[in-house]
C-alpha cells in the first residue's frame, strides 16, 4: 500500500503538462476556513496552501492569511506552555529521579520541536515535505469533467459515495484500492470516476532485519514524474448536515520486482502519458481496455532508501 507520497502541489504544474483548469468553486469551499472556537482546518500539503495565496480569489487568500495567523498565535501559545512544562519537569529532576519528570520533559520538548516546525512552515521557511501527503490530507487530482480536464482538491482516502461516514474508521485503508478488487469493492467508481494523481517518490512501510518497521523512500530512476491512476467519489450527506467531500484512493497492483526486493508486496499502477486520456475517460462497458492501460503501464525501476 501507498502510505504516503512526494507530490506536484501545485495547480500550475497541471496547467503545463496538461492544459487543465482550476475548479475554483471547489477549492474554496474545500480551504475555507471558518472562524470561530470549533474552526479546523482541511490537513493540505503547504505547497497547496503557498501557491492559493499567491494566484487564489483575493476572498480567499485573506481568509487563508487569517487561518495562518490564528494557527500561529496556537502555536505560540503551545510552545509556551510546553517550555514551562519542560522547566518545570526540569526543576523536579534535580531534586528526585522520577519517570513522570523524564517523560514531561521528553514529551515536552518533543511538542516544542514539532510548533517549532510548523510556525516556520507558517512563517515561510520550505522544505521537501511541503509537498507530501498521508491518508486524510487533501491532493490535487486531474478528472475530466464535461470534456475539460479538471484539477480538483480531494482527499486521500476515499469514502464512497452512498456509505456512511462512519467507512472512514471502518474501513481505514480506503486511500488504495487493489487492483484484483476494482470489480469487487470499487465497482461504482472503476470504470466511471477515474482520477490522475502526480507523485515524485513514495513510501512504504516494511519489516526491516531486526523485525521492526522501517521506512522505505521510492524513486522512479528515470526522474520523470509518476502518472498515478485513482478512483475517486463525490460523497453527499443524505441528512444535509456535514458537507460535501470529494475523496480519492490510488490503485495499486503487484509489486514491481525491485520493490518486493526490499520487502513490500504492493506498487501503485504508473500509467504511460499516452494513456491519460483513455484513463480519464473510461467507458464502464469495456473494462478490458482499462485492464489493458495497466498492464502497459510504466516500469521505471524504482530505486529506494530508508527515508529519514
Amino acid at each position: 500500500m501507498c502510505y504516503s507520497a512526494q507530490i506536484r502541489a501545485e495547480f500550475k504544474e497541471f496547467q503545463r503538462a496538461f492544459g487543465a483548469v482550476m475548479d475554483i468553486d471547489t477549492y474554496v469551499k474545500t480551504f475555507w476556513w471558518g472562524e470561530g472556537a470549533q474552526a479546523r482546518r482541511i490537513k493540505a500539503p503547504r505547497a497547496m496552501v503557498r501557491e492559493l495565496l499567491e494566484i487564489g480569489p483575493p476572498e480567499l487568500q485573506e481568509n487563508l492569511r487569517a487561518a495562518d495567523a490564528a494557527e500561529a498565535d496556537a502555536l505560540t501559545r503551545e510552545i509556551f506552555d510546553q517550555k514551562r512544562r519542560v522547566g518545570d519537569a526540569e526543576r523536579a529532576l534535580q531534586l528526585k529521579e522520577t519517570k513522570k519528570a523524564r517523560e514531561d520533559v521528553r514529551i515536552g520538548t518533543n511538542k516544542i520541536q514539532q510548533a517549532q516546525r510548523r510556525l516556520d512552515t507558517l512563517k515561510g521557511t520550505r522544505g521537501q515535505d511541503d509537498s507530501r501527503i498521508f491518508p486524510g490530507v487533501y491532493c490535487p487530482v486531474l478528472v475530466v469533467e464535461n470534456g475539460q480536464r479538471v484539477v480538483k482538491p480531494m482527499r486521500y482516502q476515499c469514502r464512497p459515495a452512498g456509505t456512511p461516514a462512519m467507512y472512514d474508521r471502518k474501513f481505514p485503508g480506503t486511500y488504495n484500492a487493489r487492483r484484483d478488487n476494482l470489480e469487487g469493492f470499487w465497482r461504482r467508481q472503476f470504470g466511471y470516476t477515474h482520477g490522475l494523481m502526480v507523485a515524485d517518490r513514495f513510501y512504504e512501510n516494511v519489516e526491516g532485519p531486526d523485525g521492526q518497521n522501517q521506512r522505505i523512500e521510492f524513486v522512479p530512476r528515470t526522474g520523470e514524474p509518476m502518472l498515478v491512476a485513482c478512483l475517486w467519489s463525490h460523497w453527499r450527506d443524505p441528512a444535509g448536515v456535514e458537507p460535501d467531500l470529494l475523496s480519492f484512493a490510488a490503485i495499486t497492483d503487484e509489486p514491481e520486482p525491485e520493490v518486493a526486493a526490499a520487502g513490500h508486496d504492493r506498487t501503485i499502477i504508473n500509467i504511460k502519458p499516452e494513456h491519460v486520456d483513455a484513463w480519464l475517460n473510461p467507458d464502464p462497458a469495456d473494462l478490458q481496455a482499462l485492464y489493458a492501460i495497466f498492464d502497459d503501464k510504466r516500469h521505471p525501476f524504482y530505486e529506494h532508501r530508508i527515508a529519514a
